[in-house]
């Protein structure tokens, strides 16, 4: 059979108030990135999944919605939203829009009223529990962003769940109604052409149905947030969750070829369960192992290995380096070692997300404490939880704001954006960004890339190898993971040549069967 679009194509992840402002007032919005989609296809991306647009009150900057049919007026209406979807898809690219169906706004019509009265009919699409005998909350789980997860409402004389802040209340998806009603959600986007979902925190939809108290993490240091206090046993990743999962699958599969993604954070063995049963459940679970991992080619190669070898038959994999909630693979790795992890991260088996900023090598921006936004950093300080800095502009010129806003953004630009910005390193052919669209560009070219096998061939002390092959179409992939130069020996022809490298030069020279690599080098050779 023919690999689907999502398979064979590269996702581009669009945090929406920072990517580009059309309005002057310092907040990104979706005419921005609509005027951007030139952009994107020069880039050589094929999907733009595109953070909460709802409209909210911006507690959580749209992770908590007030309504899951409309768009907040901070980012423009339905109609700037069908103009995007339609742009985009003239210019072949795909959208795929975020889903945020754990919880809502406190201020949702769905709340206020479930809030107004325990005989409400929509009190049990939320969870609600009465004290404990001590008049304490129902259990020991403790929120994502610090605290307990119980939140007392006088009005009715119990507590409501929040797994995030208190004005983001869980919905109850035991209830069946909650599960209509948000499928008609899911349907209302797919009639306007979106390509597929994101699913926010899918791994929390069901809860222990018995509330049982989470265990002591023995591991957890006062260093640490304290959600990492009790291991998250009973208050997320339930059996039942995949039922759940399943009857949103059956309603993407009325249409032609959407994409289900979900969010996990959960090791491997525990995510490769949210493909489904008769992989029917999500399309694409995320696999988070790159954001944390050690950065070491024993450790990377390890990984690999362990996530091909968990995968369920016909699984397909996928990869990401950095998102809005974890810091930027160059903040993480360096500048250096940032293009090797591009040149990985385009170059494995399966689909890559591409983080936006990253293209640029944006790393860690400091942010003043009169600018911090985010609510968790807020709420926990000196922890190092902030997510402010993954989510500052784009930077597109050197003008004032970057060409991102007439207006001071919301967030602040990085020191040097008057030389790390698209019209800057677009003609730098030695950039990281005309490396990244180096890659894009090839790999939707070369079918060993985009649909091809993987095959391990070394995973030394210092050198990350693979081989990735089509039929007789074989590439090859050699990493140095040091700031040393490193020579490597492997089962190369000797008319084997380079195709890329993380330099930007050397492309075409013959190689093999030993190959060199300057410092944090990264070469993708052509098999004769």
């Amino acid at each position: 059979m023919s690999p689907m679009w999502w398979q064979t194509g590269t996702i581009y992840q669009i945090y929406p108030r920072s990517f580009q402002d059309s309005n002057g007032d310092g907040i990104g919005d979706l005419e921005g990135i609509r005027q951007r989609l030139d952009y994107l296809a020069w880039l050589g991306v094929d999907a733009i999944w595109i953070s909460p647009v709802y409209p909210s009150p911006m507690h959580d900057f749209g992770y908590d919605v007030t309504d899951y049919c409309g768009i907040d007026p901070i980012f423009g209406s339905l109609e700037s939203f069908d103009r995007l979807i339609e742009e985009a898809h003239q210019k072949q690219l795909k959208i795929i829009l975020d889903f945020v169906p754990n919880h809502t706004s406190i201020e949702h019509p769905w709340f206020k009223a479930s809030r107004r009265s325990r005989a409400d009919p929509k009190r049990d699409w939320y969870i609600w529990r009465d004290a404990a005998p001590d008049g304490g909350p129902p259990n020991n789980w403790i929120s994502n962003f610090g605290g307990s997860t119980w939140a007392w409402d006088a009005g009715s004389g119990q507590y409501y769940y929040h797994a995030y802040l208190a004005e983001q209340p869980d919905l109850n998806w035991r209830t069946p109604d909650v599960r209509a009603a948000m499928h008609e959600v899911l349907r209302f986007w797919l009639r306007r052409g979106v390509d597929g979902f994101r699913v926010d925190v899918i791994w929390h939809l069901m809860k222990d149905a018995a509330f049982r108290d989470n265990p002591r993490n023995p591991d957890w240091t006062t260093d640490a947030p304290e959600i990492d206090r009790l291991l998250q046993t009973y208050s997320t990743d339930q059996p039942e969750v995949h039922e759940v999962i399943a009857g949103m699958r059956l309603v993407l599969e009325e249409f032609d070829g959407q994409v289900l993604i979900g969010e996990i954070y959960l090791p491997v063995e525990r995510l490769v369960t949210y493909y489904g049963t008769n992989l029917m459940g999500a399309h694409l679970p995320f696999n988070f192992q790159l954001l944390n991992a050690a950065w070491t080619a024993p450790h990377i190669a390890e990984l690999i290995v362990r996530y091909e070898g968990a995968l369920p038959q016909g699984g397909w994999p996928n990869w990401v380096l950095s998102n809005h909630d974890r810091p930027r693979i160059a903040a993480r790795v360096g500048p250096a070692q940032a293009r090797v992890a591009a040149m990985l991260l385009l170059t494995l088996r399966g689909t890559p997300t591409l983080y936006y900023g990253d293209e640029l090598g944006i790393g860690h921006v400091e942010i003043a404490p009169d600018r911090i936004r985010d609510p968790w950093a807020k709420r926990e300080p000196g922890l190092g939880v902030g997510r402010d800095p993954s989510r500052t502009p784009m930077q597109w010129d050197a003008s004032a704001f970057a060409g991102f806003s007439t207006h001071e953004p919301w967030l602040p630009l990085t020191p040097d954006y008057e030389a790390r910005n698209v019209a800057v390193m677009s003609k730098d052919k030695t950039s990281i960004l005309c490396l990244i669209r180096s890659l894009l560009h090839y790999r939707r070219g070369h079918a060993p890339l985009s649909q091809g096998g993987w095959h391990l061939l070394s995973r030394e002390s210092d050198i990350l190898a693979y081989e990735r092959r089509n039929g007789d179409d074989r590439i090859v992939v050699v990493l140095n993971f040091t700031a040393d130069p490193q020579a490597w020996s492997g089962p190369l022809s000797t008319k084997a040549r380079i195709a890329l490298s993380t330099y930007g030069d050397r492309r075409g020279d013959f190689v093999g069967p030993a190959v060199s690599l300057r410092p944090n080098e990264g070469l993708l050779i052509e098999q004769a």
